[in-house]
């Protein structure tokens, strides 16, 4: 049996979830729920042969018994006023935007220990990319601190991740510290007019303990690096682990890892890597949870 799984919001995102969703074996794509009949999300899932509703989340659950998965592709503020009525229905839901209402989920480092949860956040596109790194440094050596910079092309920031900023570095640095393992950690996003456009880029530093092995930690982060390059393809360490020692606070050992996501091109541009990231780590999410969801609802 597939996942059946309502897609909210009809925008960029949304758009590429249903992209990706159409070209899996495990998943199903039953329902686009969008708010504006002129949406030309909505009409390119019509023209796919996917059911797309203008009529926002009532729709979807008035028929919640229809749907095992919900993934929600809006606003912060909209997952969190939807939330409790998708919990009441008895809906999962993969949360991508910053609201942070259920436990942070990255599909590399932690599903197996939330994947009972009914509500999920896939935490940033910041996060999505940094968090394993930071996970990987920390199952060598102790992160005292982390610190991410994600440089995103401006076209690739729609008005969503604009409004979303703030909850955007106060949720990946909350992910850096609670997935993550980090004592502390802090999270900036840069948008970059740049034309043509940019690739995503982050880049991770984290002060950890002097008496580090340093060929262990490298493993490490290249091990985790290739796990999530397998769900999101484009995803590949460009410089690092950079290890220098005394370079960190207090005389820490630095670890520095510079990173690029390129888009796989399903519906948003190659340079959008921020937005597929987030879009390949919730359909892998969805895929690894769909046994457990599909014997549950049927």
């Amino acid at each position: 049996m597939v996942l059946r799984c309502a897609v909210v919001g009809s925008g960029n995102i949304g758009s590429d979830l249903i992209a990706k969703i159409q070209r899996s074996p495990e998943l199903e794509a039953k329902l686009l729920v969008g708010i504006d009949p002129d949406s030309p999300g909505l009409a390119r899932a019509r023209k796919a042969g996917i059911e797309a509703t203008s009529g926002g989340v009532d729709v979807l659950l008035e028929r919640a018994g229809e749907f095992d998965l919900v993934l929600e592709a809006t606003s912060a503020a909209a997952h969190a006023a939807n939330a409790d009525r998708y919990r009441a229905a008895g809906l999962t839901a993969l949360d991508l935007t910053p609201a942070a209402v259920g436990p942070f989920v990255v599909p590399a480092v932690n599903l197996d220990l939330v994947r009972a949860e009914p509500n999920l956040n896939m935490v940033t596109c910041g996060g999505q990319a940094t968090v394993p790194i930071v996970a990987a440094i920390s199952r060598v050596a102790p992160v005292a601190y982390a610190e991410i910079v994600a440089t995103i092309s401006s076209r690739a920031a729609g008005p969503g991740t604009r409004a979303n900023i703030d909850e955007f570095t106060e949720t990946t640095a909350s992910a850096l510290e609670r997935v993550g393992g980090a004592r502390r950690g802090k999270a900036i996003i840069v948008l970059n007019p740049a034309d043509p456009p940019v690739i995503m880029r982050n880049t991770v530093f984290c002060a950890v303990d002097p008496a580090v092995d340093e060929a262990e930690l490298v493993r490490s982060v290249r091990d985790m690096a290739a796990v999530v390059a397998g769900y999101v393809p484009g995803y590949r360490i460009t410089a690092g682990p950079l290890v220098e020692p005394g370079q960190g606070p207090g005389g820490t050992t630095k670890v520095s890892v510079f990173l690029e996501v390129r888009g796989a091109g399903d519906y948003l541009p190659e340079y959008a890597g921020n937005l597929d990231i987030i879009t390949a780590a919730a359909v892998a999410t969805a895929e690894k949870l769909a046994p457990a969801l599909t014997g549950a609802n049927r």
